[in-house]
């Protein structure tokens, strides 16, 4: 294949992601219209959950209190006293947050609404076909694995999100919540890759053309892309926490809490949701940094040089070794848990963008 038939290919390649970042663009807008159709409030669902609906006036239970056997009769001496029936002793009426329902994950609230989400599920799937397809086209285009720089790893991170995306659909999970923020996050991401990123088929010099690009850059992406998930299930469990809290305090949310925090999974559903992902994918994080090691080894001769990005990618990993032992031995759930996955997830952030576009070093593309 000579050089003008791959620029050619990869124009093409470009050509299809073009073409996907369209149809996202359309899926948006459905996801935008099954939001705006199906948000039928359904606040007393979660406010039923979480308060008593007792006879006491006051949420209580209506036997709470109440005697719960004959009085007792003692006799002393000469006498008879009677004594006060023994009290029951009754648990708060009021349950735990974990017995709040799940909304119908944007996936319901009246027949136009689920119209409109599975009409925006059907465009993503399209959307997802024309992007990988983007993908595929240019990794024959170089010859190579397609994420050795910015621009190509971009458009395989955001590929890898939305089949992670998919996949969850596919298993049955009450994820279709995630399609509106991950729409949204997949065309900035491809925008900045084909005004800012873009790269032409240049070709990677000789110590770095090894088997290690597909394993240690791969593993990159899919880490990334899952990690890039489960935040964004740990933003949502912010925003539905606090509304879930002040449902309980007796507060009442405004229009727009209502009609959209009442259709996602429950706080408690979010939060083991992200952290089902981070734990799930934090070995092959390790993995990944082990593999860098490796490939390191065999290009520069070192396993580990202090470099920028092996920096990062080491207190990325610090970061989520954190929440997850927090969570396994201090005991930490809800907030304090997600304040760290965020910022394990930021340090991802900078490791990738901060240190590849301002940062000299072995791993950069400053200059892109």
């Amino acid at each position: 294949m000579t050089l003008a038939a791959d620029a050619e290919l990869a124009d093409f390649g470009k050509l299809m992601i073009y073409t996907a970042m369209f149809v996202y663009a359309l899926a948006f807008v459905a996801y935008i219209a099954e939001w705006i159709f199906g948000s039928r409030s359904k606040v007393a669902r979660t406010a039923a959950a979480l308060t008593a609906d007792g006879g006491d006036g006051a949420g209580g239970d209506p036997d709470a209190g109440k005697a719960a056997g004959p009085a007792v009769t003692v006799r002393k001496g000469g006498s008879t006293e009677v004594l006060d029936r023994p009290k029951v002793v009754t648990r708060s009426s009021t349950p735990a947050r974990d017995s709040v329902p799940d909304g119908p994950g944007a996936a319901g609230g009246d027949g136009q609404g689920d119209l409109f989400g599975r009409v925006a599920i059907s465009l993503t799937v399209l959307a997802f076909l024309l992007h990988l397809g983007g993908v595929v086209v240019r990794a024959v285009a170089v010859g190579r694995a397609p994420w050795a720089n910015m621009y190509e790893f971009s458009t395989a991170f955001s590929a890898v999100a939305v089949a992670g995306f998919l996949g969850f659909l596919v298993a049955r999970k009450n994820v279709r919540w995630l399609g509106l923020p991950l729409v949204t996050t997949v065309l900035l991401d491809l925008g900045l890759a084909v005004t800012v990123l873009h790269t032409e088929t240049d070709q990677l010099p000789p110590p770095l053309r090894s088997v290690w690009l597909w394993i240690h850059v791969g593993l990159a992406i899919i880490c990334g892309a899952m990690f890039y998930l489960g935040m964004v299930a740990t933003v949502a469990f912010l925003f539905r926490d606090r509304y879930e809290a002040k449902l309980a305090s007796g507060g009442t949310p405004g229009r727009f809490a209502s009609s959209v925090l009442e259709r996602m999974p429950s706080s408690v559903t979010l939060d083991k949701f992200a952290y089902r992902i981070n734990a799930a994918v934090f070995p092959l994080w390790t993995f990944t940094i082990i593999a860098g090691a490796i490939w390191a080894e065999n290009a520069w001769g070192r396993y580990w040089g202090w470099d920028p990005k092996e920096v990062w990618s080491l207190i990325t990993w610090l970061g989520y070794a954190a929440y997850l032992h927090a969570r396994a031995t201090a005991g930490w759930r809800g907030r304090k848990a997600a304040y760290l996955a965020i910022a394990a997830f930021v340090c991802f952030l900078i490791n990738y963008y901060g240190v590849n576009l301002f940062v000299d070093g072995l791993h950069s593309y400053a200059g892109v």
